[in-house]
């Protein structure tokens, strides 16, 4: 059987196709340690696609809430707790009591979050037991069909991109609705999605894909997070939130200030390959992007509907095409002279260095055009860059070396930098945009002094950023400040090649006791491996075991690991170059 949408399913698709289908996306709790500053956009870019054909959609967004009260005080979390378990089930009995029954109900969020849809699920099946409880993005996709078996209360999982197939799914509780399962099967109605029937209840794993023209789809449906079933503000409590800086509270540190921001996505998938990471719920290794003519228009309505100063484009590789940075260039350069207009992007720093192999020299030119100016001229003041690591060793063993070390190394303060990363930081202070650089420490096989040799970097970048300011003044203190010194610890999360490195599987067997398939790497999907999955967060943190014992896939001893994570955590980035 063919797995997927047919190619025609839309073509009977009308404005009213849909029409009195009630869809509730709830979003999880993520990063309680900061402020929620990114609302969700990818229940709200579903809800703008079911409502172009006459659902009725909504958000509850659990990850707005944040609590103020002694627990959050003696966790030290400065912006407030999440909310209980106890707590989000009462704001999703009073949402769904005004709302009305659901005939979809779906459950968003990262890897990070399966003990909260575990939870959520039993509380949705007994507050709203014919709703068609469906689990999707970034865990749905990760795990897929093992989360039948995690959480058993789910009618459907749903992964990678959920443009089209939020239709179907729409559709098929549309169908169970309006005519009962025997009906709707017999019919072919449910096909080709449903599996099998399980305790009194259909089941369906559907197969999300890319919709054939991503500047078709509808802005995402911020406007459903206007305010909550109690009248909370959600969407200006986002807005007033700092995508990024220090205020934010995460890796993205900042030299400016904004105070209206808001976020969204260029692109889909990712063209690189990186070890560590997973790229399966925006699309994998399919690329696609957006016109510059649609990001522009979007850009335009947040700022005049909205009345943002800056707009955060949260996919990884918005600098990949040169020429839809030019094309963005030449339709918002005007505003961004007149300084009505910021925004910020990630990219890789090769593509910030812009270097293209000299025959006549046999080294490197910086390429006429470099995107970073462009960018500039857009309005850009912001790129993060995934840096990881300045050790060229790390960067091979991480899947990052290919252009980043093609363009040879310089040797600065006693240390061997890829060239690519210091002439992209270079490029992109010339041309007047803040570079963030983000760190992870940890990587099978690091060693302490491929750890120094990042340290070393981020010192470095300190030192360009100050150049010529006087110490003690306030520009000095902003422009030192304006330098990330935050570093991730490694983490395998499942699904990733690193998760399937020899010495992560060796560590995660002796510390976390989980199993693997000798042939194919894969672990053993058993309750160890699920204790495992509900340790893992955005990698803010050192894992360890109930015994204390960290994971430490690198070639640094553990104890030493431990103290170097602990100098780090407190910023004493001279304390870790001078350990030994």
């Amino acid at each position: 059987m063919n797995l997927v949408l047919p190619k025609t399913f839309l073509q009977n698709f009308k404005s009213s196709t849909l029409k009195g289908v009630k869809v509730t996306f709830i979003n999880m709790p993520i990063r309680e340690q900061a402020k929620p500053n990114n609302p969700p956009v990818g229940p709200a870019l579903l809800a703008a696609r079911l409502r172009e054909y006459g659902a009725e959609p909504a958000i509850i967004d659990l990850n707005i809430y944040r609590v103020l009260d002694e627990e959050a005080s003696r966790k030290g979390l400065a912006f407030g707790r999440c909310l209980t378990f106890q707590e989000a089930r009462a704001l999703i009995e009073r949402s769904l009591a005004k709302a009305g029954s659901q005939h979809v109900i779906g459950l968003s969020g990262l890897i990070t979050t399966l003990s909260w849809q575990t939870e959520i699920a039993k509380v949705i099946r007994e507050l709203d037991p014919d709703a068609l409880l469906v689990s999707g993005g970034g865990l749905a996709t990760q795990f897929r069909e093992d989360l039948f078996n995690w959480i058993p209360e789910l009618d459907a999982v749903s992964h990678s991109e959920g443009d089209d197939i939020v239709l179907k799914i729409a559709l098929d509780a549309q169908a169970l609705r309006d005519h009962g399962f025997d009906k709707a099967y017999k019919s072919g109605r449910l096909t080709p999605f449903y599996r099998d029937f399980r305790a009194g209840r259909p089941r369906f794993f559907y197969h999300g894909g890319r919709t054939p023209d991503l500047d078709s789809l509808p802005f995402p449906a911020y406007d459903l997070l206007k305010e909550d079933v109690d009248g909370f503000p959600v969407l200006e409590s986002y807005l007033s939130a700092p995508v990024w800086g220090g205020a934010a509270k995460n890796s993205s540190a900042t030299s400016f200030q904004m105070k209206r921001s808001i976020s969204t996505i260029s692109s889909r998938g990712c063209p690189f390959a990186c070890k560590f990471c997973f790229r399966g719920a925006q699309g994998e290794r399919n690329y696609g992007v957006r016109s510059a003519d649609n990001l522009a228009a979007e850009f335009l309505e947040y700022k005049d509907r909205l009345g943002v100063d800056f707009i955060g484009l949260m996919d990884d590789n918005f600098m990949v095409s040169p020429k839809r940075i030019t094309e963005l260039a030449d339709l918002l350069e005007p505003l961004a002279r007149s300084g009505e207009l910021r925004w910020g992007a990630h990219g890789r720093l090769d593509e910030a260095a812009d270097l293209r192999p000299d025959r006549k020299s046999g080294g490197y030119v910086k390429a006429d055009v470099l995107r970073v100016d462009e960018m500039a001229r857009a309005g850009c003041i912001y790129i993060g860059f995934g840096a990881e690591s300045a050790s060229a060793k790390v960067l091979e063993d991480m899947g990052k070396g290919g252009f980043m070390l093609t363009s040879g190394m310089e040797k600065l303060n006693g240390f061997e930098f890829p060239r690519a990363m210091t002439e992209g930081i270079r490029n992109t202070l010339g041309a007047g945009i803040h570079g963030n650089c983000t760190w992870i420490m940890g990587y099978p096989g690091e060693t302490l002094d491929d750890l120094k040799t990042s340290i070393a970097f981020i010192k470095w970048q300190q030192e360009l950023v100050t150049s010529g300011l006087m110490p003690g003044t306030s520009e000095y203190d902003t422009a030192f400040a304006s330098i990330n010194t935050s570093v991730f610890t490694a983490t395998a999360y499942p699904g990733t090649e690193m998760f399937q490195h020899p010495k992560v599987i060796e560590d995660l067997e002796r510390v976390f006791g989980l199993r693997f398939y000798p042939d194919t790497r894969q672990p053993v999907v058993d309750e160890n491996f699920r204790k495992y999955v509900l340790e893992l967060n955005d990698a803010t943190k050192m894992i360890t075991n109930n015994d204390g014992r960290p994971l430490n896939y690198s070639a640094i001893p553990d104890d030493q690991f431990v103290e170097v994570r602990a100098l780090l955590d407190a910023r004493k980035l001279d304390q870790v170059l001078d350990y030994e």
